[in-house]
């Protein structure tokens, strides 16, 4: 996974509808599996707002979000045209160093093609999201 960072940062260039969270942010590690059951497991270590500018100092390097959340989001199919659907698990703990733990059971469309986890403090907004930086 990767921290939300660059264009991505704000509302302007959401990804399938999800906008980055207002600051960049970077991660240490992460790790997730998703079944095609939807079983999804996601642990995240360092989650945190991004150590420099534009960051005020005083927030640099830590996590004010008390949880965060998974969101699964697919490309399928409704009334047979291309849509994205977006699943969101429930609020799970995190550290104010960025570690957490996610363990859920969601609700996949059928199709669910080319699934993207992000992982943020709401259903609409990303902090980290999977690929590479």
């Amino acid at each position: 996974m990767v921290g939300v960072a660059g264009p991505f940062v704000g509302s302007t260039n959401p990804i399938r509808g999800i906008n980055g969270g207002g600051l960049p942010w970077q991660i240490d590690d992460a790790s997730g599996k998703l079944s095609s059951s939807g079983k999804l497991e996601v642990t995240v270590r360092g989650l945190v707002l991004l150590d420099g500018p534009p960051v005020p100092e005083a927030l640099r390097g830590t996590n004010p979000a008390a949880n965060f959340r998974a969101i699964v989001s697919c490309t399928t199919t409704i009334g047979g045209a291309p849509a994205t659907a977006n699943v969101a698990t429930d609020p799970f703990p995190a550290t104010a160093t960025g570690d957490s733990e996610i363990e859920a059971q969601v609700n996949l469309p059928t199709p669910c093609l080319a699934p993207i986890i992000f992982v943020g403090p709401s259903p609409t907004t990303w902090f980290a999201i999977t690929g590479q930086g």
